[in-house]
């Protein structure tokens, strides 16, 4: 059976994760890290695609976008990939792949979700207990939305401008927002839904999106999701 197209629409963000292949490692030293930053920003500045939060893990990537048309996150992901494999592969005298298949990514309803996924990704090294503290990580959005250090890559998204009028505001307003936990039913929510690549949102949300595409964009009954592994 083919493979749907995934849930794709001109500006509503999505989540989107990239592991690597067999949760294997794809990052190696720092210097890599820089070298996908870097790749990331030209990519999505040419695709047109703001990016609002990211984080690097050891053997993963969360980053948080909005297209100004569909299309452009999966243009995004697939020459990011492309063009960093090969510089891994050139670099380490490597061969073979790097990442876990397809990426994955979940529509994010701006009003009810899209600030609990900007904390669901950057206090992710606080989950996997690399720090305490997540400013301490510096392959992170965390800096530049919660304290604003410069992070040329970070586009803020209207949602997160609004925490403030002026830009002191909102580095305080986020930084609450950041240290306050997620409730276990908004991690399993957001977990749940980027593995099954379901739209995120109430069900206005949803039905908005489902009229937009003409097909399902979450579980035929909706419920409590389904837990899956966490620290990630």
């Amino acid at each position: 059976m083919p493979r749907q197209p995934r849930l794709d629409l001109a500006y509503i963000p999505q989540h989107v994760v990239q592991r690597g292949n067999d949760r294997q490692p794809c990052f190696f030293t720092d210097v890599d890290r820089v070298r996908y930053l870097q790749d990331l920003r030209e990519i999505s500045m040419r695709e047109g695609c703001n990016v609002h939060a990211y984080v690097l893990m050891t053997n993963h990537v969360h980053l948080l976008m909005t297209p100004a048309a569909s299309g452009q996150i999966a243009r995004v992901m697939q020459s990011l990939g492309r063009r960093y494999v090969r510089y891994i592969n050139d670099r380490y005298r490597r061969t073979g792949t790097l990442w876990e298949g397809r990426y994955k990514s979940s529509l994010v309803d701006r009003e009810t979700y899209l600030l609990h996924c900007y904390r669901y990704i950057e206090l992710n090294p606080v989950r996997a207990r690399m720090t305490a503290d997540p400013l301490d990580y510096a392959w992170s959005s965390h800096a530049h939305n919660a304290f604003g250090h410069d992070d040329p890559l970070i586009h803020p998204h209207p949602v997160y401008l609004a925490l403030g009028r002026t830009d002191e505001e909102r580095y305080n307003a986020y930084r609450t927002l950041a240290m306050e936990n997620l409730s276990q039913n908004h991690l399993d929510a957001i977990r749940a839904h980027l593995q099954r690549q379901h739209a995120l949102g109430s069900d206005r949300f949803r039905s908005a999106i489902e009229t937009q595409l003409s097909r399902r964009a979450g579980p035929a009954k909706i419920g409590r999701p389904r837990k899956v592994p966490q620290g990630e």
